[in-house]
């Protein structure tokens, strides 16, 4: 998987704000109203493997938060309100019922998965926030949510494409390993629809980040994860068809879904690697069709 890095991604990349402190609420149609996102208008068909799985990972760890009584009123109101704000349309009255009975006769669209993340994943934060109030330890919950989600959907993920994950990653033939899993993860998310165009996922790394510049080779991820214990690498991405509300939850609730690098953040943790996007990522900043994120991955302690 390969692609061109932009002076634009790059500049982008720079621009990165941390997360907005938890009561410097937004309302959706406030954010929607700085970024829309008009290019994501025009919907497209979402693979039935990869909805049947987001089905099954979000909808269980949603329902474990929900207190088992798996009441989807406020999930439905979330995704109805979701469609009509971004998207100037009306959700299908089976929307929410569906995807959670796994029921795919007629391929889902793209923004309605985005709706159906985006009302899930809200109401998932809010059940959270009941638990942990405003505490410090809100932020670590929220973002322990997204990463059991990951795990649960690379599972099947795993099972579906066979992956043969490396136990541990010190040396060339597992490093290659790790990278061939990391290709058929993004190629199976592009044939289902979830990037658009195209993704990547480099070690080749020329960045500036809070005024540090970083080059890195791939051919030096390995010694540098031997001497620092640690690394870097590039995650791009071609829309991606939760950017709208992966940008809405993180201006409205401080963290967002993230579906794709929770995967490969799973994927390394596999490998015996702490790996993901760094702290102060933004989605705001960055065109649809190359959102970057730089990657940090430590030797796990």
């Amino acid at each position: 998987m390969k692609t061109t890095f932009s002076l634009a991604a790059i500049l982008a990349l720079g621009r990165a704000h941390p997360a907005p402190a938890l009561e410097q609420e937004k309302t959706l149609a406030q954010v929607v109203a700085e970024r829309p996102f008009p290019e994501y208008s025009t919907w497209w068909a979402i693979g039935n493997d990869f909805a049947s799985f987001m089905s099954d990972a979000i909808v269980s760890e949603w329902s474990a938060l929900s207190g088992g009584d798996r009441d989807l009123d406020q999930v439905k109101a979330y995704a109805s309100e979701y469609v009509e704000t971004v998207y100037g349309r009306k959700a299908g009255a089976s929307l929410v019922d569906d995807f959670v009975r796994g029921n795919f006769q007629e391929p889902l669209q793209s923004g309605e998965f985005d709706a159906l993340s985006y009302a899930f994943f809200r109401s998932a934060f809010e059940l959270l926030a009941q638990d942990f109030g405003q505490e410090a330890s809100l932020e670590t919950e929220r973002r322990l949510f997204t990463k059991r989600v990951g795990k649960r959907f690379f599972a099947r993920v795993e099972d579906r494409l066979h992956l043969n994950v490396p136990s541990r990653m010190d040396d060339e033939a597992s490093f290659s390993q790790l990278k061939e899993c990391i290709g058929k993860v993004g190629a199976f998310l592009i044939e289902q629809g979830y990037y658009r165009d195209r993704v990547a996922f480099r070690f080749d790394v020329e960045v500036e980040h809070q005024g540090k510049k970083i080059v890195q080779r791939e051919s030096d991820v390995l010694s540098r994860l031997e001497r620092d214990g640690s690394a870097y690498a590039l995650f791009e991405m071609s829309y991606p068809i939760i950017l709208p509300s992966a940008v809405y939850l993180f201006h409205t609730l401080g963290e967002a879904q993230h579906h794709s690098s929770r995967t490969l953040e799973e994927l390394f943790d596999r490998a015996g690697y702490e790996a993901g996007e760094t702290k102060d990522f933004d989605p705001m900043g960055f065109p649809s069709d190359l959102v970057v994120e730089l990657w940090e991955i430590r030797k796990k302690r």
